[in-house]
């Protein structure tokens, strides 16, 4: 591996226009703010894109994954899935439309090149998802840290080194536009 080259692809998937739908996006927001990672090591917003993720997917030989997945359980509680069993929760209760897409790009990916050689998901089961304009709700807004906390183990234990930032960057200048910022976002929804 070129000292370029990403090995290990931290991604979130989802959409943050459908309330607790946004939650893995949320999360790599917020792992990229207060963590430092070093260079085989990529975070990505993964939003929608569905096959459009494959030529990323299929050249890793780790991935790890943040989403709200139907899991059955009390909203808010926190499920990491490992290698896989990865895909069949991609696919089970769906909970967007997303999901069956990822389902496939992983299928995909494995059959083109046999990657990633390890998976990691880390799902939270969501309170609310039909709520268009919504952002988090307060419950599932509450499970991020602990979901950073898994994320960094599991990092952790395919060798990853990472560092807290001294200072975590400011959100809004990572992920583009300030109206998408949670904060922003919540203020400007009408009542």
């Amino acid at each position: 591996m070129s000292s370029g080259e990403i090995d290990t692809l931290v991604l979130g998937i989802g959409n943050i226009l459908w309330a607790d739908e946004g939650f893995g996006v949320r999360c790599i927001e917020e792992l990229n703010a207060g963590w430092e990672f070093p260079t085989p090591v990529r975070l990505m917003d993964g939003g929608t894109q569905g096959m459009f993720l494959l030529p990323w997917i299929s050249n890793v030989s780790r991935l790890l994954i943040f989403d709200a997945i139907d899991f059955g359980l009390a909203p808010g509680e926190l499920r990491v899935i490992r290698d896989d069993d990865v895909p069949q929760y991609m696919g089970a209760k769906k909970v967007s439309m997303h999901q069956t897409g990822f389902q496939e790009v992983l299928a995909s990916a494995r059959m083109l090149t046999g990657r990633p050689e390890q998976l990691a998901l880390i799902g939270v089961q969501p309170e609310r998802l039909d709520d268009f304009g919504g952002s988090l709700r307060e419950g599932t807004r509450e499970r991020i840290p602990a979901a950073l906390e898994e994320a960094c183990a599991v990092l952790q234990e395919w060798g990853i080194e990472l560092r807290k930032r001294a200072v975590p960057l400011d959100i809004v200048e990572l992920t583009g536009p300030g109206e998408l910022d949670m904060t922003s976002y919540e203020l400007g929804r009408p009542a």
